[in-house]
């Protein structure tokens, strides 16, 4: 395909798209930056995020944490694009892919409030700068 016919296909892809999902994407870019600038400082040797680790995050398994928790998917299912369901409570959890519901990862303040709690309970730590943008951007490609 030639240069000219993507950039045409891909203008009307982007011009099909709701508001909401590109706000939502300038948003969670802002936040995926915001961890880039963490982990390089963090690592020097940091060269960018990984959709795969970002899944192995999220599939788990993982030791450190509760036993019953020990991956994202516990609560969340294998699918990300699926309702998940909260393994104490039974309260649904909305899906964790952005193509599912593109409001995720566009709140800096919930986003940390998420990962500084759930990073606990599955790793038995808080989650770096680097996993945390791995996760987003698994979440963000499916």
């Amino acid at each position: 395909m030639n240069g000219l016919v993507k950039a045409s296909l891909i203008g009307a892809m982007v011009g099909l798209m709701p508001a909401a999902v590109m706000a939502g994407g300038a948003a969670r870019d802002a936040i995926l930056q915001r961890y880039a600038e963490e982990a390089a400082a963090e690592t020097p040797a940091f060269s960018g995020f990984s959709a795969e680790r970002g899944r192995a995050l999220y599939m788990g398994p993982h030791e450190g944490g509760n036993p019953e928790m020990n991956a994202c998917a516990a609560c969340h299912t294998a699918d990300p694009t699926a309702e998940g369901r909260h393994r104490k409570t039974g309260r649904a959890i909305e899906p964790m892919a952005v193509s599912v519901n593109p409001d995720r990862f566009t709140d800096l303040e919930e986003v940390e409030k998420q990962f500084g709690r759930d990073c606990k309970n599955v790793l038995g730590r808080a989650c770096t700068a680097e996993e945390k943008g791995d996760f987003i951007t698994f979440l963000s490609g499916l």
